[in-house]
Formats: structure tokens, sequence, C-alpha cells
């Protein structure tokens, strides 16, 4: 997905905050399971919902106000019951340049117990189709 990245992203000094990474990558993750047939209103029908352990930027380059960036993701681990998993998301200046990583370990959450949970196969399944994570991927 690409994005132009806004004031409200900015920090004083002139370039990205470090919330916005994880702001767009978090966008980036919703919009691709949405897409995927996974919205949020599915979501609440399946009662269940993704959580987060861990979340982890690297930073590589400043992206500064205006800047068309690109988000992607890779699977980077995935359980065999697709209950707990790990994404990198890269994040990319307009001339393909790595600006950072952002790397999420999470799990799905049984709304109703409180409780990890697995998800539904075609969940999984639709875990299993994203790209697997190059650690020296420049795309």
């Amino acid at each position: 997905m690409t994005y132009r990245t806004r004031w409200a992203d900015m920090d004083p000094n002139g370039h990205m905050r470090h919330s916005a990474y994880a702001d767009y990558a978090a966008d980036q993750r919703v919009v691709s399971l949405s897409q995927a047939g996974f919205s949020l209103r599915r979501f609440a029908e399946l009662r269940i919902g993704p959580i987060l352990f861990r979340e982890e930027t690297r930073y590589l380059k400043e992206i500064g106000i205006g800047e068309e960036i690109r988000v992607d993701s890779q699977l980077a681990q995935l359980s065999d019951d697709g209950s707990r998993w790990s994404i990198v998301h890269g994040i990319y200046k307009a001339d393909g340049r790595l600006a950072a990583t952002v790397t999420v370990d999470g799990a799905w959450l049984d709304l109703d117990r409180r409780k990890l949970t697995v998800p539904p196969a075609e969940l999984t399944a639709m875990m299993r189709e994203l790209p697997p994570f190059e650690p020296e991927r420049k795309s």
C-alpha cells in the first residue's frame, strides 16, 4: 500500500515521528485483512481479534513531510495452528530504499473468553499466503 505522509506524522525535528511508523504498519495490516475478507465487522462476527505481544521498529532512512511511502507485509513466523504469528512490515521511500522495518508478534484473542484462540482455517490459510520474510529484501 502507498501513503503520503502528513503534517500530523511529523515530530519537532521535521521527520516522521516514531509512532507514525507503527500507525502505517497497523493500517496496512487492517486493510490487507479486510481485502482478504476479514474486515473489522467479520472479526466482530467471529468474536476474535488480533493482539500484539511485541512491536519493534528499526529506523534506516529519514522520512519527511509529504513523502510517498510504501508499506508491505512479510510473514516471519506462523504457528502450525495459526494462533501465533510474526509479521515484518517494510516501509519504503518512493525511490525503493528501505526506510524502516516494523516487526510485530501477535496472536488471536477470543473476545468473549478473553483468552488466546485458534483462528478459523480460512484465516490461517490467508496468513500462509503472505510473502515470506526475506531479511535482505530491498523492493
